[in-house]
């Protein structure tokens, strides 16, 4: 097959490119770099089959591209840190941006567009877990609506072009990822906690700790969305990627603070504005749909993760 992934030197992005790669699948990744990585796909640098494109979607040329069977749009910066020092880039990103995909998408002829949008569209739930069909408690100019309003705006978009043009287009809803690849400093809760305790500096929790996440490895993230961009008769479909293991964020402190034998204490701040209370998804449309359900236990996973950041 061939493929097109933008954004596909980020955290989810480059797993999904190695797992394109593994299959002999052709490659082309835009990134722009911003939140990007070369190094994430150094190993994959020389292989016949990947082609990088340095460049950014709000602006990229696609003219010059050829058809493709599956194209992923994943170019958003999408951390904490990000929603204060790109705010303006990821509204851009998941507008202007994703025009210029869909324009590309629908007259190039290609087959099947997957975007990746957020459980931040839930923003902070008043349903719990949250269906597809929820249609989220969000505060559209707080500090983290550039990435909530800009992914629901996004979705808002794929639809329209759905209805229009009656082109396959699918929309994934990615709930907590966590994994190699992930920046050291992005802000979010996993990399946080393990770069703290393997240095057994204190652990910083925003708030008393009550609020709950539901942690996905991303090996099964990256097959869920394969399954999403490659099971039959979708096109339209919005579907919840993610695992339902749900845990607070005190929970997920003392076990890493267990697996990393780390003699961090815990630190309280206050906590940010519109931070979520509580986020788990309801995966019932992807175990129906796609056959899909994780398989890495939350203490697996965060071990390999643990062992990536000690090897920096």
């Amino acid at each position: 097959m061939k493929i097109l992934i933008t954004g596909g030197a980020g955290f989810i992005g480059s797993h999904l490119t190695k797992s394109h790669l593994s299959k002999n699948d052709e490659v082309i990744v835009i990134d722009n770099f911003t939140t990007g990585n070369k190094k994430n796909l150094k190993s994959e640098i020389n292989n016949k089959n990947l082609k990088i494109i340095e460049g950014d979607i709000v602006n990229f040329n696609f003219s010059e591209l050829p058809s493709f069977d599956i194209i992923y749009d994943l170019a958003s910066p999408a951390s904490p840190r990000d929603f204060e020092n790109l705010s303006i880039e990821i509204l851009k990103t998941n507008s202007l941006g994703l025009i210029n995909i869909l324009d590309f998408f629908v007259k190039s002829g290609s087959k099947t567009l997957v975007f990746s949008s957020t459980s931040e569209v839930y923003g902070d739930p008043l349903e719990h877990p949250q269906k597809e069909s929820y249609f989220g408690h969000v505060n559209p100019v707080g500090l983290r609506s550039c990435y909530d309003e800009g992914k629901r705006f996004a979705e808002a978009l794929m639809m329209v072009y759905f209805r229009k043009y009656k082109k396959d287009i699918r929309i994934a809803r990615i709930f907590n990822t966590y994994g190699p690849y992930m920046k050291k400093d992005d802000g979010r809760v996993v990399s946080n906690f393990v770069n703290q305790a393997i240095n057994n500096q204190p652990l910083t929790i925003y708030g008393n700790g009550s609020q709950t996440r539901s942690l996905c490895y991303v090996s099964d993230m990256v097959e869920g969305l394969f399954s999403l961009a490659t099971t039959n008769n979708l096109a339209g479909e919005i579907i919840n990627i993610g695992n339902p293991n749900e845990k607070t964020i005190l929970e997920i402190a003392d076990i890493i603070k267990k697996l990393t034998q780390s003699q961090s204490k815990i630190v309280h701040k206050t906590i940010g504005q519109d931070d979520p209370k509580k986020r788990c998804p309801d995966i019932s449309k992807a175990k129906n749909l796609l056959n899909w359900k994780p398989k890495i236990n939350l203490e697996e996973g965060l071990i390999k993760t643990i062992e990536y950041f000690k090897n920096l």
